[in-house]
């Protein structure tokens, strides 16, 4: 049985000498104190994304020896843009790890610098960058981290598996809603801007039968036995497909070619700039515009690039990062609520958004692109109906849904597995 959960991702948090038992995994409900006193126990986890850099500072408690570690909640902030924007110029990615570092010397007791693990994990933007360019971005990362006042282990740095990334969050999100138990788990989408993944726990035998095997995967955690339907398709976030639709490439960008497309108004020309790269954009001189001729670009992207399973059209899902985003710039959800949307909401919100799209365009050039590429993405592309809801959510009990707790908890698994 492969265990990703345990070797995927090596974060040695600063645990108390006698809380490496099998009691340490007990779900418990997630408190959002922040408490600064010696019994704190925390783990710093930089998200090193396509489109900025996160830190996740985690602070858990142990309330007597042997007992389970209770998460209190989490420090978070984000700084722009990602690593692989300084694909170029690596050595200057470094301003960003130290501000970030700041925050978390500011935040963790000086008596505990020592005792807490440090660790960024890059995601697909990097995936993306040519390797010897992702390799001297983390050497940059590593010369920092060496400074800092923070436990650092050789593998502190590395680049996060897309799979490990979805079965991450998917932990995070039903650890955090107390359904990692029985069969009342909830499915993640996550939507990031150069990857997007799909992760539930299948229960229909069709589905476990009919599946590739590259897209199931087996692991253990909190003393129970899981098989997982993951994937991440990389290329396919939200950026990335912007690219994808506009045709465009780096080579044809820094010849300052234009790329055109329906989903801009007809008269429209902007420069959007990417991972470093300037790319200058139009929309078509043919006169056709809305949301039928932008939909139909957006399909070419997906077609034969998605594996569909009839199960999720009735399981519930949650949806965050991009799908987030976009529903709050058009007012579907308010930002500090979250809510339910279908995927008919989305859909009738594109059409409304690209049928009118002079009226958004100074809000946002790409809204019709992106709303168009976010409702293809989930009816065509992993197959959802119409009337399926989705609950939208950017945290949950005052914790980001983010792959980063998730991986929190393999790490522990790993530690009671080595203790």
């Amino acid at each position: 049985m492969k265990c990703l959960l345990s070797a995927a991702v090596v974060i040695c948090l600063a645990f108390l000498p006698d809380c490496c038992s099998s009691d340490l995994f007990s779900t418990h409900n997630v408190k959002t104190t922040s408490p600064t006193s010696n019994n704190t126990i925390y783990g710093i986890v930089f998200d090193a994304g396509s489109t900025g850099t996160r830190i996740h500072i985690y602070m858990f408690h142990q309330s007597s020896a042997g007992s389970p570690l209770d998460l209190d909640g989490e420090i978070f902030e984000s700084v722009k843009p990602g690593l692989s924007a300084f694909a170029e110029q690596p050595e200057k990615c470094a301003e960003s790890i130290r501000s970030l570092l700041q925050l978390a010397q500011g935040s963790i007791p000086p008596t505990q610098w020592k005792k807490t693990p440090l660790v960024l994990k890059a995601t697909a933007g990097l995936r993306l960058l040519p390797e010897h360019q992702a390799e001297a971005l983390l050497s940059e990362v590593r010369k920092v981290f060496r400074l800092s006042p923070f436990l650092v282990s050789e593998d502190s740095v590395s680049i996060l598996d897309g799979t490990d990334e979805g079965i991450f969050a998917w932990i995070t999100v039903n650890y955090l809603t107390g359904r990692l138990h029985g069969d009342r788990s909830v499915g993640t989408l996550d939507l990031g801007g150069a990857s997007t993944q799909i992760t539930f726990l299948p229960l229909a035998k069709a589905t476990l039968d009919k599946t590739p095997g590259n897209f199931l995967t087996s692991f253990e955690l909190f003393n129970s036995t899981y098989r997982l339907y993951t994937h991440s398709y990389l290329g396919l976030g939200l950026k990335a497909a912007r690219l994808a639709v506009l045709g465009a490439s780096a080579s044809a960008a820094q010849q300052k070619q234009i790329f055109r497309s329906h989903c801009f108004p007809s008269a429209f020309q902007g420069e959007w700039t990417f991972a470093g790269i300037a790319y200058r954009y139009a929309g078509q001189s043919d006169g056709l515009v809305g949301f039928d001729a932008c939909y139909s670009e957006v399909l070419q992207i997906l077609q034969g690039k998605f594996h569909q399973v009839d199960e999720i059209r009735d399981r519930p899902f949650y949806a965050f990062s991009y799908y987030y985003d976009r529903a709050v710039d058009t007012s579907l959800i308010v930002y500090e609520d979250g809510g339910e949307l279908t995927v008919r909401d989305f859909a009738l919100k594109a059409k409304e958004v690209c049928d009118h799209m002079e009226r958004f365009t100074s809000q946002s050039p790409f809204l019709c692109m992106d709303l168009a590429y976010i409702t293809a993405l989930l009816k065509e592309g992993f197959g959802f109906e119409e009337d399926t809801t989705l609950q939208l959510a950017k945290k949950v009990r005052d914790v980001e849904t983010s792959w980063t707790l998730g991986a929190v908890f393999g790490v522990m698994q790993s530690l009671v597995h080595s203790a």
